[in-house]
């Protein structure tokens, strides 16, 4: 791995770990999801320092570069990421569906009593 890549991948990382501690202060980022992205910048600052394991990963798996294998790894992390805030978001449309109906059924409800005590 290149002494740029390397260096790329440390300052990414602190970058990305400042960002995440920022947010986590100003926006009320939850701990679940801000704990995976810090978790995430330490991985690669450790690939980064330590590249050693990614040679040998790559030469285990058959990959000419180690530097493909960072980026391999980078992409399965994130779209394992992505699949679980797909499911997140799927769970939260189902409930916001279900309390929108409930919503509408207690209108509904609420307007015929009104209408049984007018007559």
């Amino acid at each position: 791995m290149s002494i740029y890549l390397r260096i790329i991948l440390v300052v990414i990382s602190m970058l990305s770990m400042m960002n995440v501690m920022k947010r986590v202060r100003r926006f009320k980022l939850q701990i679940e999801n801000s704990i995976f992205w810090i978790i995430f910048s330490l991985l690669l600052i450790l690939v980064a320092v330590f590249p050693d394991p990614m040679f040998w990963l790559a030469e285990l798996l058959g990959i000419q570069s180690p530097a493909n294998i960072v980026f391999l790894f980078v992409i399965f992390i994130l779209l394992i990421k992505t699949f679980n805030l797909t499911l997140e978001i799927s769970q939260l449309q189902y409930k916001i569906q279900e309390l929108v109906q409930k919503i509408a059924l207690d209108e509904n409800k609420k307007n015929k009593e009104a209408d049984k005590e007018e007559k």
